[in-house]
């Protein structure tokens, strides 16, 4: 059996490593405080799978969808981003449906990166950014994000003979892992820079509603112009509490929308009618239990940066995303500091090397367990000695 050269490229998935790690602490009987994969604990809101389990039943939604989405649903998406971000969409031309916005982001590579070609890829990041471009065997170019730039790349440090290469961009804020967001000066500089080196700009805009203390993110179709030169990915997963669901869209630019349509319609046939029925519903429903999820999250906010600074660190409460990016104790890479919790507290906790070269110093804690939960691991960690320093 000969595996094709692209798999030897492209390092395990960070999650699934997760996962093996859990299995073994499961294996041996702990009781795992798990701040691991961003998974929201808290259940589908009620008015919202009442809506799918009757769609389920009905013949209309059991037959093969739209592929680029049923139009139900594309216009509820043209319609929230019209109420949400003051966005106008052609439901026809500029939204499409996806089987969740991470297989978006990864098809889209591959309509437009060809063997050689340069995407520019922040780092640290959600990894498909990366992978998907060494899978279509472009270049990924690494844009640093680091603490003393608010995780923003400097887009000005990016080699002009790269910016003339490179033929997508992506950006993501509010941002996964580092939970930073993006000010309306950065938003306005990417959409230039896009537009001067004709690139595709991609934005991940999943953590929006993720928000708190009065925040509201933009859209970066907020931007005048942005249209001619960039797409945005987004995802129900996280806003109502669906990540099994797999639903999602991409907004922007008809002519990127319909080159990735070309990738789709060869390679999936969309996501469940039924599924797109309840999706459509939710974003034109009353927002009501998107109010009470950021409440939640808000709360284990608070307990965790709170009790992470009673035991020596100066984080700042991230205003959006329900991450929380820590910096490893001195004397500790990202894994050892990971090892240490496993080892010592039973917590389980991202390594922000698993993000990238940039992600190094650094752990990802998702604040998906609940308060007392949180509070227990705080414990956990005084109790074992563990603290910034």
């Amino acid at each position: 059996m000969k595996l094709a050269k692209r798999i030897a490229n492209v390092p395990p998935y960070l999650f699934a490593e997760i996962d093996k790690k859990k299995a073994a602490l499961q294996a041996k009987g702990a009781d795992i405080i798990d701040f691991g994969i961003g998974d929201p604990d808290l259940p589908t809101p009620e008015t919202i799978t009442n809506v799918l389990q009757a769609a389920v039943k009905e013949p209309q939604f059991q037959q093969y969808p739209p592929y680029k989405g049923t139009h139900e649903f594309r216009e509820a998406v043209a319609t929230w981003y019209s109420k949400r971000f003051g966005v106008k969409l052609d439901a026809k031309s500029e939204v499409m449906a996806l089987i969740g916005s991470k297989e978006g982001l990864a098809h889209i590579v591959f309509a437009f990166i060809d063997p050689g070609d340069i995407a520019l890829v922040p780092d640290p990041a959600y990894p498909v950014y990366r992978v998907a471009t060494i899978l279509a065997g472009g270049t990924p170019y690494i844009m640093p994000l680091k603490e003393e730039n608010g995780f923003l790349p400097k887009l000005n440090e990016i080699p002009k003979n790269i910016a003339k290469k490179a033929k997508l961009m992506f950006i993501n804020y509010p941002n996964n892992p580092t939970g930073a967001v993006a000010d309306e000066k950065f938003l306005k500089a990417a959409v230039a820079f896009a537009r001067e080196y004709d690139i595709l700009l991609c934005s991940d805009l999943a953590y929006s509603e993720m928000a708190y203390d009065g925040y509201r993110p933009k859209s970066i179709l907020e931007i005048p112009g942005a249209k001619n030169v960039a797409v945005e990915f987004h995802s129900l997963s996280k806003t109502y509490n669906v990540t099994g669901w797999r639903l999602g869209m991409v907004v922007g630019n008809a002519k990127a929308l319909h080159a990735l349509s070309i990738i789709k319609t060869n390679i999936d046939s969309g996501a469940y009618k039924a599924i797109q029925h309840a999706g459509a519903k939710a974003l034109t429903g009353a927002q009501d239990c998107v109010l009470a999820t950021v409440a939640t999250f808000a709360e284990r906010r608070d307990a965790l940066v709170n009790g992470l600074n009673t035991l020596g660190w100066k984080l700042e409460k991230p205003k959006a995303t329900f991450y929380v990016w820590v910096k490893t104790p001195k004397g500790h890479t990202s894994s050892q500091f990971v090892e240490e919790l496993m080892d010592k507290c039973a917590i389980l906790a991202v390594p922000g090397s698993g993000y990238g070269k940039f992600g190094e110093g650094y752990i990802r804690m998702a604040i998906t367990v609940k308060t007392s939960r949180i509070k227990e691991a705080l414990q956990r960690m005084k109790k074992a000695g563990i603290r910034y320093s």
